[in-house]
């Protein structure tokens, strides 16, 4: 999976489609990311104790990584992920402006 925590995405499929947000975390096993603010759902929350109310709150929750793109540093739009080797290492580029990727 070439997508992981911390970097910057566009949602590229879904009904959040041109939204942005961060990925907070990368499930591989499960090929699923979890984005700020992305593919929030309502979720009704019954009462803990007797006597206390229940709610709807509004939760996150992780999409198919397929549905989302890195968004380039400098182009602001959604790229593709490629590698290169520099001094030994294998860093992280975006094809679309050949940068790297934080």
């Amino acid at each position: 999976m070439k997508i992981k925590k911390g970097d910057s995405v566009v949602v590229i499929a879904g009904k959040d489609r041109g939204k942005s947000g961060t990925v907070l975390e990368a499930y591989p096993k499960k090929d699923r990311v979890l984005v700020e603010g992305i593919n929030v759902v309502k979720k009704h929350q019954k009462a803990r104790r007797q006597g206390g109310v229940g709610q709807i709150i509004d939760k996150a929750i992780p999409m198919h990584v397929s549905n989302v793109a890195l968004k380039d540093a400098k182009t602001s739009k959604a790229s593709r992920i490629g590698y290169r080797i520099e001094d030994g290492k294998k860093v992280r580029i975006s094809k679309k402006s050949n940068a790297k990727v934080a």
